[in-house]
């Protein structure tokens, strides 16, 4: 009977010490990934305020979505490109990236309806402003000769394309583990309904446009 109730004392004791290390890591980490959002609300939505006159905060753009795409053609050689892909966009992003599959048949690159051509994530809220932050202070810094992004790469819509031509500039891949080196394209859909206002978001935000 004593034994028993150490034994329930101890899981109690353990329980509790798993849930406070969970929690404080958990706080740990929405602290770090709200950064780049309450510098938005502190400084970004202020300066676009003065800049363009906006009447009400809910005039003021912001990022709605992040969608993060990798094309694998090489899959129809070899299904494991695929498997690489999606371990190595994981990683990037923190979200289980979806498969893309061709929508028809192209004989001339021998590929068949309905067979996988790549992964894709679309990223929202926290993790949306965490992969931007992370995109714009760490991975973009680290291209060699980086000169700034191409600030003509929106859609006339206040949405922007980047192309990345490696995954190594994100610090979650392991070079040595890399069986190819591979691109991606990220579009950064807004709420702006200029592409003037949207470049000005992006660039409060960070984004390195190139002079």
């Amino acid at each position: 009977m004593i034994k028993e109730k150490v034994m329930a004392e101890a899981k109690k004791t353990t329980a509790k010490k798993a849930e406070k290390a969970a929690t404080s890591k958990e706080a740990t980490s929405s602290a770090k990934s709200t950064r780049l959002l309450e510098r938005y609300k502190a400084e970004v939505v202020p300066a676009l305020t003065k800049q363009f006159g906006y009447k009400s905060v809910m005039e003021v753009p912001a990022l709605s979505k992040i969608v993060v795409n990798i094309g694998v053609g090489d899959a129809t050689q070899d299904k494991k490109r695929i498997d690489e892909a999606v371990e190595e966009l994981s990683l990037i992003t923190g979200q289980k990236p979806v498969i893309t599959k061709a929508k028809k048949s192209i004989a001339t690159f021998k590929l068949r309806e309905g067979e996988p051509i790549g992964c894709k994530v679309t990223l929202r809220g926290i993790r949306m402003y965490e992969f931007f932050d992370k995109l714009v202070s760490i991975a973009l810094p680290r291209v060699r000769d980086f000169r700034g992004v191409n600030k003509n790469a929106f859609d006339s819509r206040g949405n922007y394309t980047l192309g990345v031509k490696e995954q190594l500039i994100f610090p979650e891949i392991d070079y040595d583990k890399v069986a190819k080196v591979r691109g991606m394209d990220i579009v950064i859909v807004t709420t702006a309904n200029k592409d003037e206002e949207a470049y000005a978001l992006l660039k409060e935000l960070g984004m390195p446009f190139a002079r």
